[in-house]
């Protein structure tokens, strides 16, 4: 982190709720107690949450991440990260004989239902997402001959489908809601008859993430969003608040802090997307306060999150 000292006042106002939610608070209490049950190594297919932080706790705990299920030698024990997987993964898996602890969101699993009911049904399912991302990737190897993934509203119209009166949309969990919205218009202008999900699939950790930032991002002169580049609930929150019209960066650590973006600044938002621990976020607001004269912290609290996720029962039975 380059040092420098402000003769100002720092007013630094926290995001609530902002860091983990739910999905990812299981995931990585699954690895911690597997390690603990089963010792190590245990194999982790794909990272368990998009954190290098966590990601390298984890792994100096014991965890071995790996991205191909067939890399684990048979018999081990294994996780899947916090995204979910195909099905095809899963035979994978069962062939190999490993000892699955399932890691996957409950909210992630939604969706996966939601597209095993479109595909028994014959619907064309329009899954919007991002193509390579992660997710994506586990909910289209539900249903693969059925699904197509559009990323933007421009995509909508380069869809073909066999009978536009069959068709059902649902959503990777970390997307924009805005961006969302503009999709799902786009569909249900295309395709008066599409069904979509009872509720909606953007996670609730994800929209109370980015109803929060929008507010933080009236209040200050500069939002930092705490997350990876490859975290996209993270990516999403940085845009959210650059649609505000507010300056704002996407930071990983404190080492990340640069002088030259704080010049001028007195007021200070941070918030984190759902797989960022908060003693990154502290160490963040530290560094912060390292380089002003003196600081005011508040927190902005939009809602309470009170949502757990139980351990899957192989583990709380153990």
């Amino acid at each position: 982190m380059k040092t420098n000292s402000f003769r100002a006042t720092l007013n630094l106002v926290l995001a609530s709720p902002r860091g983990f939610c739910a999905g990812v608070d299981r995931a990585i209490t699954i690895v911690e107690k597997a390690l603990e049950i089963y010792g190590s190594p245990i194999y982790v297919q794909h990272e368990i949450v998009h954190n290098k932080h966590v990601v390298q706790r984890l792994r100096n705990e014991g965890a071995v991440f790996v991205e191909n299920i067939d890399e684990i030698p048979e018999g081990s024990h294994a996780i899947y990260s916090a995204h979910g997987v195909s099905p095809e993964v899963r035979r994978r898996a069962e062939k190999r004989k490993l000892i699955i602890v399932d890691a996957t969101c409950p909210l992630v699993t939604k969706v996966h239902g939601e597209a095993q009911r479109y595909a028994q049904k014959k619907h064309t399912i329009i899954l919007i997402g991002h193509h390579n991302h992660v997710e994506v990737q586990g909910t289209v190897g539900v249903a693969p001959e059925h699904i197509f993934v559009v990323g933007t509203p421009e995509e909508v119209a380069d869809l073909q489908v066999p009978d536009e009166s069959k068709v059902g949309y649902i959503t990777q969990t970390t997307l924009s809601m805005d961006d969302t919205a503009e999709i799902i218009s786009a569909l249900k202008k295309r395709y008066p008859e599409i069904q979509g999900p009872a509720k909606d699939d953007i996670c609730y950790a994800t929209q109370n993430r980015q109803n929060a930032v929008k507010v933080l991002s009236k209040e200050v002169d500069l939002v930092l969003v705490v997350g990876a580049q490859n975290s996209s609930n993270s990516v999403r929150l940085l845009e959210v608040a650059q649609a505000t019209g507010a300056a704002a960066r996407r930071i990983e650590s404190a080492a990340e802090l640069d002088p030259e973006w704080l010049e001028g600044v007195k007021n200070i938002g941070i918030t984190a997307g759902a797989s960022a621990p908060e003693d990154i976020v502290q160490g963040i607001v530290s560094g912060l306060q390292n380089m002003y004269s003196s600081s005011n912290v508040r927190n902005l609290e939009l809602i309470k999150e009170d949502i757990t996720f139980a351990l899957p029962s192989v583990l709380r039975n153990a």
